[in-house]
């Protein structure tokens, strides 16, 4: 199901044998566009430190009710690698994380495009075998992830082919992969109350120390796509005009290809 970040956050997070606390934000890597850590709010307790839950261990989201359960015990929880408020998530922190848990770590999984964590629990001894054996298999791709959260890319600036056309509003996220699968577009400044979507596949690069991103559209094409409004409803119908308007491919045709 797609859900905006900004629906997702403040919901509880129900561990297997209690509350843990709430969703506070999410860092996702640059490169894939996919959420690889749910940053909790927990209150009182583990207050002094970031607690990070990884898309691994998530079980459910339950709309209804506002929460999402996680496959961990608190003490696991508690138990895990420290990493201490305000932190940055360095790559020695997530190995050890990774190592904690007995989870494949992300960078090195062979199936990481567009199917975490589903595509792990489809294929556990591949990915599990290539983590413990330290080999590569066929297709697996290496890099070095620089995780970002939603929080700090909110509000960046977006800029089109031919000139600036808005700001990101929120993330829509597919809780079945975690992949982040729109930017909601804010276009306020030139056509007021008017939103957008726009897929992290139309991006061309992104400017860190400019807070910007460009896209591979023009304005008049931004300005002609579906509107996208609070009420919308994301069905397959409204993401095939989206995508069509643009003239892209949906990401489902590739997926369903897999599947």
């Amino acid at each position: 199901m797609l859900n905006k970040a900004k629906t997702l956050k403040g919901y509880k997070l129900k561990s297997l044998d209690g509350e843990i606390g709430k969703v506070k934000e999410f860092y996702f890597d640059d490169r894939h566009w996919v959420i690889r850590y749910l940053i909790t709010e927990t209150g009182n307790w583990l207050m002094d430190r970031q607690v990070l839950i990884s898309p691994y261990a998530l079980t459910a989201v339950v709309k209804e009710e506002k929460h999402i359960t996680i496959n961990l015990t608190k003490k696991q929880i508690e138990d895990s690698p420290r990493l201490d408020k305000d932190k940055p998530v360095s790559q020695q922190f997530e190995e050890t994380y990774y190592v904690y848990y007995g989870w494949p770590v992300y960078w090195r999984n062979p199936h990481i495009e567009g199917a975490f964590p589903s595509m792990w629990r489809t294929y556990p001894d591949v990915t599990r075998d290539c983590e413990e054996k330290k080999i590569s298999t066929p297709g697996e791709k290496h890099w070095d992830p620089n995780l970002r959260s939603t929080r700090e890319v909110t509000g960046y600036n977006i800029q089109a082919t031919d000139g600036e056309i808005g700001s990101v509003g929120d993330f829509i996220i597919d809780d079945e992969t975690w992949t982040i699968r729109y930017l909601i577009i804010d276009t306020q400044n030139w056509w007021p109350g008017k939103k957008v979507l726009v897929s992290p596949k139309w991006i061309k690069s992104i400017s860190w120390s400019e807070s910007k991103v460009f896209v591979n559209l023009s304005r008049d094409a931004i300005k002609q796509s579906p509107e996208y409004t609070e009420e919308s409803m994301l069905t397959r119908d409204y993401e095939s005009r989206l995508h069509g308007h643009y003239n892209r491919q949906g990401y489902w045709v590739d997926e369903d290809a897999n599947g």
